[in-house]
């Protein structure tokens, strides 16, 4: 069998397609790099907003085509596979497999049917399954939790993933070590909402660690770099903040979601605190992890949005000062209570607000960027950048990077990179020998004619 992975979605769901990959490599599958090799695609699907489902589907299309003229199975897994939305697009489309987000390990079952196969129950022996470690990669993710225990009102992730279930710290370090032993540099460890991590269904596991002292274990694992998301901030301790700080293996980066920065939306969306708690956190991430890298999530237009509350948004990045933000628009999500209860915006309105919104993340982002030019950063090297003769990574702080190739930095790894020039999106750097001067390189780069040239998005 060939088989093809196809993913969308957060880094949750990345971490599940190579646990199916190596699922189906041990039943003797071989992985290819496209569609029309495979004779098994298998598409990792996000719910979490419209625009992936709607890729879904325009992708179950063609693939009904192809089924028509030659031998092909299709498959769905992921979170809209576990929603009746899902379940009508896989009748529609004629797709053979489904698999929810609890029943990844069914995928062998699956092949042996010879027929039409639907998992949709969460297993406990997800929980304790071990995938094998990322081959040749510096970086790897690690789940150390499954679910969530909230129900904000947007979100449909309880639905699809079911309730919180954090995963045994030995399996966790087992796991780790099984990376760090194939080469890994940098582990993210993952959960729909770390910070709870050890703590289900409102009640502390016997033997579990809180989420800041399995930081604490990982960070002394040897590991060079840790990083982890998400975070919720109803959960998030001053305890999380001085373990960064105090273990040099994590990362100076916090990625917390705030959502909006206005008191009377975020009950709408029944986040569980507002703007002060908030930036009570804020305060005490900055007090013990000097010169943090800060990040967000936040939601425009959610149903009711007044001006004043996206204005209260606004004024909220500029009190924090954010590095970087993800934006995106309120894409009212059947099965949740806001698309139940809540009249949505006009779409015009709400597209009107994301644009002054990342208008003012590019001004914050621009300016936290230039304060590091000039820097010297730790820099995880991946590969090759779209530019020939450069390379592409990212700093602990999680800023993307490119350098020129250069004697002692010509492949992956983790390099010191002078800072010399940055916009609000990237920034470009050359590599340091051991004397601290650039090492000999091969022509500067430039942003500009890179962007021009498609290389690079313009910024």
């Amino acid at each position: 069998m060939k088989a093809h992975l196809i993913t969308y979605g957060c880094q949750m769901n990345e971490y599940d397609t190579h646990l199916v990959q190596s699922q189906l490599v041990s039943f003797g599958a071989d992985l290819v790099e496209s569609v029309d090799e495979a004779d098994f695609v298998l598409i990792n699907t996000c719910a979490v907003r419209g625009k992936p489902v709607d890729k879904v589907r325009s992708l179950l299309g063609e693939l009904r085509k192809q089924k028509q003229q030659r031998p092909l199975v299709v498959g769905m897994m992921g979170c809209l596979a576990q929603l009746e939305e899902g379940q009508q697009i896989a009748r529609k489309f004629e797709v053979d497999v489904l698999l929810g987000p609890g029943s990844l390990l069914d995928i062998g079952a699956a092949l042996e049917s010879n027929g039409r196969f639907w998992g949709l129950q969460f297993k406990d022996e997800l929980h304790d399954h071990i995938p094998p470690p990322p081959m040749g990669k510096l970086q790897a993710h690690l789940t150390i939790m499954r679910g969530c225990d909230h129900h904000c009102t947007y979100c449909i992730v309880p639905t699809t993933r079911g309730p919180q279930v954090s995963r045994h710290p030995d399996d966790i370090l087992r796991e780790l070590d099984l990376q760090l032993a194939a080469g890994v540099q940098e582990v993210t460890l993952l959960g729909q909402n770390v910070n709870a991590y050890g703590v289900d269904g409102g009640a502390r596991l016997k033997g579990y660690p809180s989420f800041a002292e399995l930081l604490r274990r990982v960070g002394a694992s040897g590991v060079r770099r840790v990083k982890f998301t998400t975070s919720h901030p109803m959960n998030f301790t001053e305890d999380v903040a001085a373990a960064i700080g105090e273990t040099p293996a994590i990362c100076e980066f916090v990625h917390l979601p705030v959502q909006s920065g206005s008191d009377q939306v975020l009950r709408r969306m029944a986040r569980e605190y507002n703007r002060e708690k908030y930036l009570t956190h804020i305060a005490q991430i900055k007090h013990h992890i000097p010169g943090v890298v800060l990040a967000t999530d936040i939601i425009v237009g959610f149903p009711g949005e007044t001006e004043e509350d996206f204005q209260e948004t606004l004024s909220l990045y500029d009190e924090v000062g954010f590095d970087s933000a993800y934006m995106f628009i309120y894409s009212p999500r059947p099965g949740t209570p806001s698309y139940k209860h809540f009249q949505d915006l006009p779409r015009e309105l709400k597209t009107e607000r994301l644009q002054r919104l990342i208008a003012r993340q590019k001004e914050w982002s621009a300016r936290k960027n230039a304060e590091k030019v000039g820097t010297v950063q730790e820099v995880l090297l991946r590969g090759d950048a779209h530019e020939s003769g450069f390379l592409e990574g990212h700093t602990r702080g999680n800023h993307p990077t490119v350098v020129p190739r250069a004697i002692g930095a010509d492949g992956p790894g983790v390099y010191p990179v002078r800072i010399e020039h940055a916009t609000p999106h990237m920034m470009y750097g050359r590599v340091l020998g051991e004397d601290g001067l650039p090492l000999p390189e091969l022509p500067r780069f430039d942003p500009a004619a890179a962007a021009l040239s498609g290389a690079l998005p313009m910024i």
